[in-house]
């Protein structure tokens, strides 16, 4: 039954240390199937969301119990896809979440939108949140018509393997080109619009967001170089340590050295380090460990 509240939860995952929630984007494209499906099929709305390698953030409208029901069967169906496709057993069941409540008299709300879209312009992924595919970001004051096929006309048996779920969906549901529900399908972007009142205004939330400097300043402080600059830096540290050219062209135990070079020469974190040096988290943290 469909939540008539007028609370509002930012919900997150913690960031997994070891490994990584969407390896490509196949998996992507299912985690974003599965938040509609669960949006659809509880009647719990989403108002935004964002979908990261290796965490999640949605803004639902509902109670702090719904919230807690949406993200954990999230967690489920999508552990259950992991384990068919990968093997992977319980891989998210410790993954801790946290629900916070937002609120529309002071702001929260449009704070909570910011701080979701913009994780990938943080992480230095791209440019503008509207250029992450793997979020709602694309559809708020949008004046390009959705376009996709009509879920209804689908045979049964596509509409199974697109969506991983035998779920009952509306048949007006649109599926894009790319093989999932369209999140202006099932998000009342008119709500959201209407929130932040002009494209100007969202714009403004957005790039005053906060985002990057709580996740700076949770590691301690801003970073001493930029990403620039380490990545400059590099070759001449490769061909000093190593005598090689590229970081492309060191072992394991060498990248291990590479690494701990560059955090105590420039004060980088991990999740500077696994940018400048292209690679996952997971691998930097499991390089650092190892040797």
């Amino acid at each position: 039954m469909k939540s008539k509240t007028l609370e509002f939860q930012l919900v997150s995952t913690d960031h997994l240390i070891k490994g990584v929630w969407f390896r490509n984007d196949q998996d992507y494209k299912v985690g974003m199937n599965y938040v509609a499906i669960i949006a659809i099929t509880s009647g719990i709305t989403v108002l935004a969301f964002i979908l990261m390698s290796n965490h999640v953030h949605l803004l639902l409208q509902c109670s702090r119990e719904e919230a807690e029901r949406f993200i954990n069967e999230f967690k489920r169906r999508y552990s259950e896809y992991l384990n068919r496709r990968y093997g992977t057993d319980d891989f998210l069941r410790l993954n801790k979440i946290d629900v916070r409540p937002v609120f529309l008299e002071d702001e929260s709300l449009e704070k909570a939108f910011a701080y979701i879209l913009m994780n990938c312009v943080a992480a230095n992924i791209c440019l503008t949140a509207n250029d992450y595919p793997w979020s709602s970001a694309g559809i708020y004051f949008n004046l390009n018509t959705p376009r996709g096929v009509r879920f209804g006309d689908l045979p049964i048996t596509t509409r199974r393997r697109l969506l991983h779920s035998r779920a009952e969906i509306p048949d007006g549901i649109l599926i894009g080109e790319d093989g999932y529900i369209l999140p202006g399908s099932y998000i009342p972007v008119k709500f959201v619009e209407s929130v932040f009142k002009t494209p100007k205004r969202m714009n403004y939330f957005l790039l005053s967001s906060s985002k990057a400097k709580r996740v700076l300043e949770a590691e301690g402080g801003l970073p001493a170089f930029t990403d620039n600059t380490i990545m400059s830096a590099i070759p001449d540290l490769c061909r000093s340590l190593f005598r090689r050219s590229g970081a492309d062209e060191l072992s394991e135990k060498e990248k291990a050295e590479l690494i701990k070079q560059v955090k105590y020469r420039f004060g980088a974190d991990v999740y500077q380090i696994s940018r400048v040096l292209g690679m996952t988290y997971s691998d930097v943290t499991r390089l650092l460990e190892r040797f």
